[in-house]
């Protein structure tokens, strides 16, 4: 079983130097297939679950599921998993989901734990907004 984990596809290899070269982005599967069908590279929907599925088994990306009925979202992480919070933005206009890397939301999700006895899942966590691009659109309308 160990060696068919290893076995790489043509279709795993494009997946995974995709993912390589957009960390810290977040993808969903249907993102993907429209990358790769926009690319004109035939690559399934059912592949694409299957390896995105493999790849967090792995390590090597990380999946987010915020909501009841929401598409999962998936984040190049390469085999690199010591980042414990991973908070997000989502922008209630354009859809965006942005990964939060602050300083300060660490402080704050140390203080809940400290000073109230609650213990922030930081994966589930998703702060809704209005991103910059959309707050700069609607100031000019």
């Amino acid at each position: 079983m160990a060696e068919k984990n290893r076995y790489r596809t043509k279709q795993s290899e494009q997946l995974l130097s995709y993912l390589a070269k957009n960390p810290k982005k977040h993808f969903t599967a249907a993102d993907i297939c429209e990358h790769f069908r926009n690319g004109g590279e035939k690559i399934g929907t059912t592949t694409v679950y299957r390896q995105l599925e493999r790849l967090v088994n792995e390590g090597q990306v990380k999946k987010y599921q915020f909501e009841e009925g929401m598409s999962a979202c998936f984040e190049y992480v390469g085999g690199d998993s010591d980042e414990v919070s991973c908070y997000h933005l989502k922008c209630e206009n354009c859809g965006a989901l942005i990964h939060l890397e602050c300083r300060e939301i660490t402080l704050f999700e140390n203080h809940i734990t400290e000073h109230h006895g609650f213990l922030i899942d930081p994966r589930r966590t998703v702060f809704y907004g209005l991103c910059e691009k959309c707050r700069k659109v609607a100031k000019q309308q």
